[in-house]
């Protein structure tokens, strides 16, 4: 059965006065609706022997289809308006209060997310704040298409810049919250609702720095979690750094925008010293960071047989990852997973996505020049341009700090492996000077050490780079 079937074709225009505004659908038949649900969440289950407390039970199958017609038409604003002079928010908390019927529960959720698509009515199931405390309480649910609909609530609420605060603030206040999320993104193998739970982080930590903090730090206290018949459970002792890894493997290979967010979550982390601390310093020194996203540049994205236009296409993921890695870098040159001696294939990847950036370039000049009377792709044309300079100064940041570090020994087996030749080389040095002057002067003398002729060739075609005496 389809999750949100197609509303029936309604009578309303045969009697008149029964239509919800502008729409051919029934006030009557939303009213009764309404009021079977009503009475669905007050009827006890016949046989209590047979339904023990704490037991799922399934929806009447008429009932089902009935409510899942509101549920589609809820998308529409007069419908949803209806609903709420109908005080619908009131039912479903009454329904989450009592069904034991995960599919009723789910329904009921999505229909408020339809709901809070349209701002007044957003704001009006925000400032409920007993409505606000059991909604919140739904992601401590053991149902996965519930936890979907609920975390897809939550991000539309977020995203109302007037409501926005409201949630935070409730979500500050509310440690069951953290557990909860950090729960999903531990354990859950559901890529949808994974990346919806990743997106009300992401979310989160962009909105409010102190709430970032709080989760950051947080670990040391256990608080109510998942359990069937919602009763008090304890947690593990969780940490937001391994949780987000933990989603980012289960999303990278079935959803790209799903990895895209798990990225940025990790790079809004590494904006606050706290942030690094806790990626570097967990138990592992930060290495199965490190790992993953050495493994997503050097190996998934980006690749020697793509085409480099794909630089524009994943130009988000990689600067999260590239700013990560660079801030790791940095904080941590005494890991053994930054020595250089295990790193020179990374450094050829950062190589290949300037190479790759120079063609994207190229072919935006020759875009814009072709579309010059056409001002809304040249728009597009500098937007584009501007997320790739991000992603360029990036790349050129953390390239430059590794050639400082790289020795005669690194150098010559960079030369080996082919992550190091003229052309790259070159590519490197067109993007870093002037900037990063020092960096390049003090990779071309370990350079000369390891191939004389090659440092020679470079001199040459960078005059400013001849040695001083």
């Amino acid at each position: 059965m389809d999750r949100n079937p197609s509303p029936p074709c309604s009578d309303a225009e045969e009697e008149e006065g029964d239509a919800v505004g502008n729409t051919v659908y029934s006030k009557h038949w939303l009213f009764s609706v309404l009021t079977r649900l009503i009475e669905v969440r007050l009827v006890s289950p016949p046989d209590p022997a047979a339904s023990p407390e704490g037991a799922r039970t399934e929806l009447d199958e008429e009932m089902e289809n009935d409510i899942c017609k509101v549920w589609d038409m809820s998308m529409d604003e007069d419908v949803a308006l209806f609903l709420q002079e109908f005080n619908a928010p009131d039912i479903f908390m009454g329904v989450f209060a009592k069904s034991k019927c995960p599919r009723l529960t789910e329904i009921c959720v999505g229909i408020l997310g339809n709901m809070a698509c349209f701002q007044d009515i957003c704001m009006s199931i925000s400032k409920d704040e007993n409505l606000g405390q059991v909604l919140l309480q739904r992601l401590c649910d053991s149902d996965s298409p519930t936890l979907l609909e609920t975390s897809r609530l939550l991000l539309t609420c977020l995203s109302q810049p007037e409501v926005a605060n409201v949630w935070v603030e409730r979500i500050r206040e509310n440690p069951s919250v953290y557990d909860c999320v950090c729960f999903i993104m531990s354990s859950s193998t559901n890529v949808d609702l994974l990346v919806k739970v990743g997106e009300v982080v992401d979310k989160l930590f962009d909105l409010d720095e102190e709430l970032m903090l709080n989760w950051i730090k947080n670990g040391s206290c256990r608080s109510v979690g998942p359990s069937v018949d919602d009763s008090p459970e304890e947690l593990p002792d969780f940490k937001i750094v391994p949780c987000i890894l933990e989603a980012a493997k289960q999303v990278r290979s079935d959803n790209p925008e799903g990895l895209d967010v798990y990225m940025h979550i990790l790079q809004l982390l590494t904006t606050v010293d706290e942030g690094i601390q806790a990626i570097v310093q967990a138990p592992d020194g930060g290495k199965e960071t490190w790992s993953l996203l050495y493994d997503l540049v050097c190996q998934e994205l980006c690749q020697p047989d793509d085409p480099p236009i794909i630089v524009q296409e994943q130009k988000t993921v990689l600067a999260s990852i590239l700013s990560v890695l660079s801030a790791m870098f940095a904080s941590q040159t005494e890991q053994e997973y930054t020595r250089m001696r295990k790193n020179m294939p990374l450094i050829g990847s950062l190589i290949r996505i300037l190479q790759y950036m120079e063609g994207c370039g190229k072919r935006a000049v020759e875009n814009s020049k072709e579309s010059e009377q056409e001002q809304t792709g040249r728009t597009d044309v500098n937007e584009e341009d501007f997320h790739l300079k991000i992603l360029k100064d990036i790349c050129c940041e953390l390239l430059s700090n590794m050639l400082q570090e790289l020795t005669k020994e690194n150098t010559l087996e960079g030369l080996h492996q082919g992550h190091l030749n003229e052309e790259t080389c070159s590519c490197a040095f067109q993007n870093l000077l002037p900037l990063y002057f020092a960096s390049v002067e003090s990779f071309l003398e370990v350079l000369r050490e390891a191939d004389q002729t090659l440092a020679d060739n470079l001199e040459k075609r960078f005059p400013s780079l001849k040695v001083h005496t």
